[in-house]
């Protein structure tokens, strides 16, 4: 081949070569463009909101705005606790913000809060370096501090026209709880502490740190219930924070006006009880015990010791709580600002807790004189009566009809070393039936016909355990589940009489309510389930949920917890017994009404026995509308410690509301004594 021929050939393998290459180039240049185009477009259109908003939040600084807390009010519209809107001073620490720029602003502070600002509410200039928290001692860099609560007119307008001079300072609108001078159930109702107290305590509050949603979010200084209802309806009754955004710089300085998201207001919540029949409920204790303690005569005077007293009123057929009263009580308005100081929390000590719900020490200083003195859950006493004979008669162990001669006493246990019952005063009833042994409140006949014959039909331990099973199923044992904090499920003690004793023995004194200790609420949701044949409903707080606009969010139905079924022998038996018993302070009742006395005894410290009032009433009798608990500890025999308070309250309920469905105002609530 000729050379020129050959160079030809290789010229032309280069240009194919080349234009290759060069085609490779465009290709990838072209899929380069378009994975730019197409990236392009994703930042944009699918990528780019979120950025905006990760731009925004690096731009801007939000403000938590906490909301207005919602009202508790009484079934007809009565404030309870309330909030009031109030302006507060808020501090964020500055960037570059140093320690004597702190001091220099915490001085001017002094001193308009010394000139325009409430004398009662003046600070220190320590207090105010306190609460700047400069160290970070109570919060992060970035969390507001709040400096003062409750801003004068003349401040606020000082703070707002020089902002400027006062770097770093924000005024915030916030609520202030406030309860009714009249101590309405205080106890339920609860009371507030500051978050930042309780967030670590409460597992309620622990979760709150988790929220991402900033509304849901709560600040430091803001209170919640820890409490009560306060607490049980904490997030109904919070509402939801608003949200200030301040624009900023790279520095992190604010450089622009702020965009408002209003907060929230919380719910309002319209409780099932009349302010007036809790406040004559009240009344009605604290007047009882005052009488019991300086009373001269028998058997009032049994009750000298007598210093505390608690009471619930629940509907029969809905379960609505009516009235709770847990006395003495006191002022919750300690609590105002979410802190209590160490003096006003000693003075209200043995006043604070809800004694109808669970254990409530008498307000004695020294421990132990406070020790010789019984708690707020005492033995149900002869109130037990009426649920042992409808477990006699399911069990079997005799009739409607069956008749015990009671001597007086019954024997126990192996001969030699017996154990003796006796009735009160050692009364002997002889022939009675079921309904006479609850009318009469014969000990002997539950010992003998209840207790031992449950012991004998099962063979020892065994029985123990069948008797347990009906004692949960009338809700003794186990709690109310009312959703109120702290509710105790009660003290059984047969068990303990079980390893101790024996299980005959057991079963003899639970009988006739000996060997276990309950609360008020229990012994009103038994009571109520003895009125309404069986049904065991969850004690109801809580009418209805208002928002702020006014409209309804929330009702609330009778929810029935369990159904005992029994024949309607049985229970117009346990009637027939109950309205029968002998009672004080009913005189004039103009309704025929249900009754079981209770006169527990129980060993406490050195003293031998004390005896606590205890006493359980329905009415009317032919279709029981309302169920009354009452329990005096100290307060002697239930029929004078105990009963007369429960008339007042159904006195309460039908002036106002009307135990045969209207109420009858002007009913004179007075009882003979």
């Amino acid at each position: 081949m000729k050379p020129y021929e050959e160079q030809s050939k290789n010229d032309i393998a280069n240009r194919r070569s080349f234009a290759v290459r060069l085609n490779m180039f465009f290709v990838l240049t072209f899929l380069l463009f378009s994975t730019l185009i197409v990236r392009l477009a994703i930042l944009q259109f699918v990528d780019g909101p979120k950025l905006q908003e990760q731009f925004d939040d690096l731009s801007t600084k939000p403000i938590k705005i906490p909301p207005i807390r919602g009202n508790i009010l009484d079934s007809t519209g009565s404030r309870i606790a309330y909030s009031t809107s109030t302006q507060s001073l808020y501090f964020t620490i500055q960037p570059k913000f140093k320690e004597e720029d702190a001091d220099k602003l915490a001085q001017k502070l002094e001193a308009v809060f010394t000139k325009y600002g409430n004398p009662q509410k003046a600070l220190t200039l320590e207090e105010i370096k306190k609460r700047m928290d400069m160290d970070h001692i109570q919060n992060t860099y970035s969390v507001p501090r709040r400096i003062k609560v409750g801003l004068s007119n003349a401040e606020i307008a000082i703070f707002s026209e020089n902002q400027e001079q006062y770097p770093g300072i924000d005024i915030v609108e916030e609520s202030v709880r406030n309860y009714e001078q009249d101590k309405v159930a205080v106890q339920l109702v609860g009371y507030l502490k500051k978050y930042r107290g309780v967030r670590e305590s409460m597992s309620k509050y622990e979760k709150i740190q988790e929220e991402d949603d900033p509304k849901l979010q709560y600040t430091d200084d803001e209170d919640v219930g820890v409490d009560g209802l306060e607490y049980l309806y904490q997030d109904l009754l919070r509402g939801e924070n608003g949200i200030k955004l301040y624009p900023v710089n790279a520095q992190n300085s604010i450089v622009g006006p702020p965009t408002i998201t209003p907060p929230v207001k919380g719910d309002d919540i319209y409780l099932t009880f009349n302010k007036n029949v809790q406040l004559k409920t009240q009344q009605a204790i604290t007047e009882h015990l005052d009488f019991l303690h300086h009373s001269n005569s028998k058997p009032w005077n049994d009750g000298n010791d007598a210093t505390t007293g608690y009471a619930v009123a629940m509907e029969v057929q809905t379960g609505k709580v009516v009235a709770m009263a847990s006395m003495p009580d006191y002022d919750p308005n300690v609590w105002s600002g979410g802190s209590i100081t160490t003096k006003e929390l000693k003075d209200i000590t043995y006043f604070q807790s809800n004694g109808t719900i669970r254990q409530s020490y008498p307000p004695y200083e020294d421990e132990k004189e406070r020790n010789r003195h019984p708690s707020s859950m005492v033995p149900l006493g002869s109130t037990q009566k009426p649920l042992s004979v409808l477990v006699g008669l399911k069990e079997g162990l005799f009739t409607t009809n069956s008749i015990y001669n009671d001597t007086g006493i019954f024997a126990f246990g192996r001969k030699g070393s017996q154990v003796y019952i006796h009735n009160s005063s050692n009364h002997a009833y002889g022939k009675i039936d079921p309904a006479e042994a609850i009318a009469h409140s014969s000990n002997t006949f539950m010992s003998s016909e209840v207790g031992n014959k449950l012991y004998m039909k099962y063979k020892g331990d065994k029985g123990v355990d069948v008797w347990d099973n009906y004692m949960k199923q009338f809700g003794l044992g186990v709690t109310t589940e009312s959703g109120l904090p702290g509710e105790s499920s009660g003290v059984i003690d047969y068990y303990h009489e079980v390893e101790t004793g024996s299980a005959q023995s057991a079963l003899v004194r639970a009988s006739f309510g000996q060997q276990a200790k309950y609360t008020t609420l229990q012994l009103a949701q038994y009571a109520a389930m003895l009125g309404n044949r069986g049904k065991r409903l969850q004690p109801q707080f809580v009418n209805k949920v208002v928002d702020a606009r006014g409209a309804t969010v929330q009702t609330f139905s009778p929810k029935v917890l369990n159904t005992v079924t029994l024949p309607d022998s049985y229970w117009n038996e346990i009637y027939d017994g109950m309205g029968k018993v002998s009672v004080q302070g009913f005189e004039g009742f103009k309704y025929k009404f249900l009754r079981k006395t209770g006169t527990s005894e129980q060993d406490v410290g050195n003293r031998k026995k004390v005896e606590n009032s205890v006493f359980i009433a329905l009415a009317p009798a032919e279709n029981p509308v309302l169920a009354v608990a009452v329990v005096v500890p100290d307060g002697g025999f239930g029929a004078y410690g105990a009963a007369p308070i429960a008339r007042q309250i159904f006195d309460a309920y039908d002036q106002y509301v009307g135990l045969d469905g209207t109420p009858h105002p002007g009913l004179a609530l007075t009882t003979e004594k």
